[in-house]
């Protein structure tokens, strides 16, 4: 079994003259901002003092302006400009993370068909979150092969119902919201055609700077005048989420700064609110976590893969469905943060799932 990693390379140059190195430039200015040293965060990225000294020094040539601020006994400390290439770096890697490894698994699959392998791979379709990165990881570890897609919930249901796929991710909130998001689903989703089998229950909420500088409480602030949002797709399923809370609220989205402002992942939107670019994002507590941002919490809702009803009959998806329904993958979910895991695995019919 192949895996294939792919990554994005940053490369900073006069329009007239060579290019600097900007991923290694990026590692170093993060190791300096945790450690608040040149030569401790040199040694972590495997270079010398003298070659991370010199790759500082031709970037704040090139920049025109310091990237490090250095004081004799205190350290060392980015400056705005290195904050903000920082920040950059973690909002491409955030946008582009999903397409890439998309990609990279289309290309695992193609190069495994040209292998003639001989067992069917599965095809999995969902949006990018936390819990199907961690189930691509558990299934890599024990070499079970699938060709995963990111995409957003309505896409990976029609992709399902169209025979494009055999398991595919959704979301749905719990509580007063549920029957008007599955409504949306029950165009592809047939009860006696398909089965769920839950991933997870996670929170979602909004994602505020650290501290709440601004001091939001709830879906109601959106409407602040100068307060600026960052939303997702239209089609995934936050984005139903959102419209959901903006109907009840009696808002409408055209009084909310920034609603056509879109991300595809949580991370994305995490990273873009942290960076500074919004005031407020709403989606699942890990990526506020991971990108040091507060949380107000809103509802939790349900992760669910959609699979045909004889998928247990499968052989080509038993090894998946092994691993989902794992004490240790179940571990692995519970540990992620806004994550539940006491139902992972678990398969369902659809009127057990969404009883009346």
């Amino acid at each position: 079994m192949l895996r294939i990693t792919l990554q994005p390379q940053w490369r900073i140059g006069p329009e007239d003259g060579p290019a600097l190195d900007a991923n290694t430039l990026l590692g170093l200015l993060a190791a300096v901002r945790a450690s608040g040293s040149i030569s401790q965060a040199g040694r972590e990225q495997g270079l010398s003092y003298r070659h991370a000294w010199g790759l500082l020094q031709q970037a704040e040539q090139l920049f025109g302006q310091p990237l490090l601020l250095r004081g004799r006994g205190r350290g060392s400390v980015l400056t705005e400009l290195g904050e903000k290439l920082i920040w950059a770096d973690a909002r491409i890697g955030a946008r582009l993370q999903p397409l890439l490894e998309s990609l990279a698994s289309e290309l695992e699959g193609e190069l495994g068909r040209v292998q003639r392998r001989q067992r069917a791979v599965p095809r999995l379709h969902a949006s990018h979150g936390f819990a199907v990165a961690a189930l691509r990881e558990q299934l890599a570890a024990r070499q079970v092969p699938v060709e995963l897609r990111y995409r957003n919930s309505l896409e990976a249901v029609a992709a399902l119902a169209q025979g494009d796929c055999e398991l595919a991710g959704f979301h749905v909130p719990q509580g007063e919201f549920e029957a008007a998001a599955v409504q949306r689903y029950l165009a592809w989703l047939k009860r006696d055609q398909h089965l769920l089998v839950q991933l997870a229950v996670r929170t979602q909420g909004l994602f505020v700077a650290r501290g709440n500088p601004l001091g939001l409480r709830g879906l109601h602030d959106l409407t602040r005048p100068g307060l600026r949002f960052v939303n997702r797709p239209e089609g995934s399923g936050t984005r139903v989420l959102t419209d959901l809370l903006l109907q009840r609220e009696g808002i409408a989205p055209r009084a909310v700064a920034g609603y056509d402002n879109t991300e595809l992942t949580h991370a994305a939107v995490a990273a873009y609110v942290a960076s500074g670019m919004a005031d407020v994002g709403i989606g699942v507590q890990t990526a506020a976590h991971r990108f040091g941002l507060d949380f107000i919490p809103l509802l939790k809702e349900r992760y669910f893969f959609a699979v045909p009803a004889d998928a247990l009959d499968r052989v080509e998806l038993r090894p998946v469905l092994t691993v989902l329904r794992s004490p240790a993958f179940r571990a692995r979910v519970a540990a992620l943060k806004g994550y539940e895991a006491a139902d992972t695995g678990k398969v369902m019919s659809m009127d057990e799932a969404f009883q009346a």
